[in-house]
């Protein structure tokens, strides 16, 4: 009893170090953290499948074949807190009125293995959208960045008030910037989707809708390493299937279907016989029953119709959605399609911008930009020295730049409009558009009398966006940052010449 303990203990003991990093990393607000932290975000599988790093896809699809679906279990973050919500919700809930708190059902191979073909089919056409919202690592991302963040940040912010009025000013506000409507409703629906799915179906997410969970399912199946029954110690009593938030375990019939199981062990533990065990054993070539399971299979087959019919609505709306411009995207994303394509909508990059100008998209980019980031001028602007959003990408979706890349790197140009500037409006000098660029791109010029007015040399502007976040005029701001499709080289500016003056004595 105590090997099997020390499986189940050893794979908590590894998904705490894990997750807890990766949660960590979303919900630091201070920027505080070592950026070695988000590693283990390195490790999801679907961001290694778009950055091509086909050694490490391979990798995982080995470890899978020898040990079965451990990953989901260890290493996915979608996974381990839909652990926590059943040790949250589910605690001590294994029977009520009879009713089992997780039982055994036949698996929907069907409607799973459809879906995935149908997600990884419209993905080689450039219709993403289906991996975006069903990828687990970036789920869990949009829950951390949207929910656990906003209300680690108002909690801080609650707190330093309370100081302040005692007289310590040792904490300051954080403000909650970078949540947005479209990104808060996403953060709450998979996040009510992992509640519902885990309270009445364990697993099922991970078995049933998750492309991640399908393809290492096709290898699992195989696993060398796999749960086996001893059927001389099994009394037949249950507990194993009670214990397997998978569905997988079929007492009756002593057989695992390990293209479900992901390795959580918690059947090890609960059993008092010792009739489980986790070793190098043969396939099994038995099939489980499915007794009873036509009505089930219907539904099935019902289910994998409205998935391959709704997905049409995606392709069209890849083809005919409306779009109010181009999203200015973050240095080191190359272009447009580039982005849009490698992307996952993690959101780790938007908590991890110092300056909060990335924000989560709505649908005014299109369906296929929904919830990515873009950059907002609205009151803050892309730092000129900083990089950090290409080191951090797991999908290397903004490649990585280094501070001197970055600053002749073009990711967009100001526009500026004569007839809005204040300037000309209302003659009075201004000069902040041209007092925050950082390449001399936006300059004065002499306008009327001894008022000047602003001009952008083209070649010169990075696209920044420290002339239109401080622009006064509303509600069209008179400088604006018109995107660039796929990202330029910038000029760089001339360096002014030191003047060598020399003073003899005190000029008064």
């Amino acid at each position: 009893m105590k090997k099997l303990h020390l499986l189940k203990g050893l794979r908590v003991v590894l998904a705490i170090l894990f997750f807890l990093p990766i949660l960590l990393f979303f919900v630091d607000i201070r920027g505080e953290l070592p950026g070695q932290l988000h590693l283990p975000a390195r490790l999801q599988l679907l961001p290694a499948l778009l950055d091509a790093m086909n050694g490490f896809f391979l990798f995982w699809l080995a470890w899978t074949l020898v040990f079965g679906r451990t990953y989901c279990s260890v290493i996915c973050p979608a996974g381990i807190l839909q652990d926590v919500i059943n040790r949250i919700f589910c605690i001590g809930k294994k029977k009520k009125k009879g009713v089992l708190r997780f039982r055994y059902h036949t698996p929907s191979n069907v409607f799973r293995y459809v879906f995935a073909v149908v997600t990884f089919g419209l993905a080689v056409f450039g219709v993403a959208e289906l991996f975006t919202l069903f990828d687990p690592y970036s789920n869990f991302g949009r829950i951390a960045a949207n929910l656990f963040r906003p209300v680690v940040q108002a909690g801080n912010n609650l707190l330093a008030d309370g100081l302040h009025q005692t007289g310590y000013d040792s904490l300051y506000h954080v403000p909650v910037a970078s949540v947005t409507v479209a990104s808060l409703t996403a953060a709450v629906t998979a996040l009510l989707l992992f509640v519902v799915t885990v309270v009445f179906r364990g697993r099922y997410f991970c078995n049933t809708l998750c492309p991640v969970g399908a393809l290492l399912s096709v290898v699992s199946r195989c696993s060398i390493f796999r749960i086996v029954f001893d059927e001389k110690a099994c009394l037949r009593c249950r507990s194993c299937e009670y214990a397997c938030k998978a569905e997988a375990i079929h007492p009756q019939a002593m057989k695992v279907d390990m293209s479900r199981c992901v390795g959580c062990f918690n059947c090890l533990s609960s059993c008092r016989q010792n009739a489980l065990s986790y070793r190098l054993a043969p396939l099994v070539k038995k099939a489980l029953p499915v007794a009873g399971a036509l009505p089930e299979r219907r539904r099935e087959f019902l289910a994998t119709g409205i998935a391959v019919v709704s997905a049409f609505p995606l392709a069209l709306a890849k083809v005919w959605q409306k779009k109010t411009g181009i999203p200015v995207i973050p240095p080191g994303s190359l272009n447009l399609t580039h982005f849009r394509d490698k992307c996952t909508a993690c959101h780790l990059c938007i908590t991890k911008c110092p300056s909060h100008v990335l924000r989560p998209a709505g649908p005014e980019y299109g369906f296929d930009y929904l919830l990515k980031p873009y950059m907002a001028y609205i009151d803050s602007y892309c730092n000129f020295e900083c990089v950090t959003c290409s080191e951090i990408c797991p999908a290397h979706a903004i490649r990585p730049l280094t501070v001197e890349e970055k600053k002749i790197t073009q990711i967009g140009i100001a526009r500026f409009s004569v007839d809005l500037c204040i300037v000309h409006t209302e003659e009075n000098d201004c000069g902040a558009c041209s007092e925050h660029c950082p390449t001399q791109a936006v300059h004065m010029v002499p306008y009327k009398g001894t008022l000047t007015i602003p001009q952008v040399e083209p070649e010169l502007c990075v696209g920044c966006g420290g002339c239109e976040s401080i622009c006064p005029v509303r509600p069209v701001r008179a400088i604006l940052v018109e995107a660039n499709e796929t990202h330029r080289t910038a000029e760089k500016p001339e360096e002014e010449e030191a003047l060598d003056i020399h003073i003899d004595e005190f000029g008064f």
